[in-house]
Order: structure tokens, then C-alpha cells, then sequence
């Protein structure tokens, strides 16, 4: 076979990798002023205020092409606090509080464990779509933000159960670093929220907001926004707890007002357990069924 022979497959050029670690400054030219340097290794060029669109194209096309070389075409996305803790550290932060008797304390500490049951539910949910999914003809990655809290119980469950998540991190003023339970070459940092908001979508089959505050609002009502205004396809929205989501929205009080159409409160559901949120899952999807139809990759943003 002709394919076979080098000289018929070579590269006639060298690599953009192969020039840039050929390529020597020159002894006049290589101060910092010098602009003598190949514009793609050229970070001060890079980060000029015109060269914005340049690098959103980047943020946008980085996690794209790994996750397609990865096979992952679908997701399912966990929102939620980064301040929810795993049941043994908000316990420890109780006794903590109660041992220096400081009641503001110990009341905040009180209700930390009391949520800290969404951490337990979502680790646990994670666990299950990685482990139910593992025989799908496409397989069901799980998806977080990447940080603490509710990020990191999803995470968790998933390296748990031996299987890949994904984590989108964003670079923040404050301190906002990875979780250790991410697939390395699936750990992916942020510079545009839009961005990553956007990525949260492009392979999602389905969406689950844990308790959460403005971001994760902000990461709900953008995603119900894009549905109820028909920009995204539709697909299941589950919200855990009930009782923490009417006593912070009252979805009612917007339909009654004309806010929002009426059916627009069937865009979600409500769940209150991993196996529960599961079980709503398979039946929209047929999983767990003799004729698996798996995911498919969702271009619709």
C-alpha cells in the first residue's frame, strides 16, 4: 500500500509546536520591548484588549475539541452552593460552634448541617448516572462548575464509582480552586462566564440545580430562559428541594401576574432524592430499558 511509504504522508510544513520550540530570539532582539517573537507565543500580544474575540474563540474551542477526542457527546449538568459541606464537616463545625457558645454561631452551623443533606444527595446522584449510564451505548458524564460544595459532591460521586466528570472552573477574585475529585484531562478553567455557561449546555440531556445562590440562580434562569424563549431544545430541569426552592421563588405568584406564560412552571420538576431524580430521567429518556437510546450530543447553542 502506497500509504505505507513516509515521503507520501509527511508534512510538507513544519508544526506550529515544532517552530515555536525551534525558535531562538534573536541576541538584538530579545529584550521585553522586542517584538521579535511568533504571535502565537506571544502572551503580552495575546492578552491586548483586541485580541478579545481571538480568545473567546479559544475558551470556546478548547473544551470542545477535548471532550469530542474523548467521545463524551452527553451530560448531565449539576448546579449548586459552593457553601454546602459534606455531612462529617458541617457536624464537626456544630461541635465546633457549640464548644465556644457563641449562639449566632451555632445557629448558623446548625442549619450548615442541616443542608449539608444536598451534598449527600447530590454525591450519591452523581454515583448513580455514572454507574446506571456505564453500559449506555453513550455513556452519561456529569458536569459541575469544578469548585466546592455541591460542585464537588457531583465530582465525587463520579471518581467514587471509578468513573470521568468534568469540571468547568472559572478564575474568580477570590479564591476558587478545583476540586481533587475532576478527571485531570477533563479539568477546564474559565475566563468568560458566558463561555462557560455555554459549555454547561452543548452536551447536557438533562440539568439538576441543587440548592444554590446567585450563581447557581443565574445558571437556572439563563437555562429556562433559553428553553421557555425556544433557543435551546428542551429536557429535563429538576430542582432538589422543594421546600427551599417555593420558599425562595414563588413560581405561582409570576404565572398569576402574567409574568410568565402559563405551563411555563412545567419547564421544571422537583425532586427530593438522587433515586428519585434518576427515576424522572429514565422515564423521559427510556433508560434502564431493553432498547437504550443513550444521549446525543446536543448542538443547539
Amino acid at each position: 500500500m502506497n500509504a505505507s511509504r513516509p515521503g507520501l504522508t509527511g508534512r510538507n510544513f513544519p508544526s506550529a509546536e515544532e517552530e515555536a520550540q525551534a525558535a531562538q530570539p534573536a541576541s538584538l532582539y530579545s529584550g521585553p520591548e522586542s517584538a521579535y517573537r511568533l504571535a502565537f507565543t506571544d502572551t503580552d500580544f495575546l492578552l491586548r484588549e483586541e485580541l478579545r474575540p481571538v480568545r473567546m474563540q479559544l475558551e470556546l474551542l478548547k473544551p470542545e475539541l477535548v471532550q469530542r477526542e474523548m467521545g463524551i457527546e452527553s451530560t448531565i449538568v449539576m448546579f449548586g452552593s459552593a457553601r454546602v459541606l459534606p455531612a462529617d464537616e458541617a457536624q464537626a463545625r456544630l461541635a465546633q460552634a457549640e464548644a465556644g457558645g457563641d449562639e449566632a454561631a451555632i445557629r448558623r452551623a446548625r442549619t450548615a448541617l442541616e443542608m449539608s443533606h444536598y451534598y449527600e444527595e447530590a454525591r450519591r446522584f452523581a454515583g448513580i448516572v455514572t454507574t446506571r449510564s456505564r453500559e449506555h451505548d453513550t455513556p452519561i458524564y456529569v458536569v459541575t462548575g469544578g469548585g466546592p460544595g455541591i460542585m464537588e459532591a457531583g465530582n465525587r460521586g463520579a471518581f467514587e464509582v471509578g468513573g470521568k466528570s468534568i469540571g468547568l472552573n472559572i478564575v474568580l477574585p477570590h479564591e476558587q480552586a478545583p476540586n481533587p475529585y475532576i478527571t485531570p484531562e477533563l479539568c477546564f478553567q474559565f475566563h468568560y462566564f458566558a463561555l462557560r455557561k455555554m459549555h454547561f449546555l452543548m452536551r447536557s440531556i438533562a440539568l439538576v440545580c441543587f440548592p444554590g445562590g446567585f450563581g447557581t440562580l443565574d445558571e437556572l434562569f439563563e437555562t429556562m430562559t433559553l428553553v421557555q424563549t425556544g433557543k435551546s431544545r428542551r429536557r429535563p430541569i429538576l430542582l432538589f428541594g422543594r421546600a427551599f426552592w417555593v420558599k425562595l421563588i414563588d413560581f405561582q405568584h409570576l404565572e398569576d401576574t402574567g409574568m410568565i406564560s402559563p405551563g411555563d412552571t412545567n419547564l421544571f420538576q422537583f425532586v427530593e432524592t438522587a433515586e428519585e431524580a434518576w427515576a424522572r430521567l429514565a422515564e423521559h429518556y427510556g433508560f434502564d430499558l431493553p432498547d437504550d437510546r443513550g444521549g446525543a450530543h446536543a448542538e443547539d447553542m
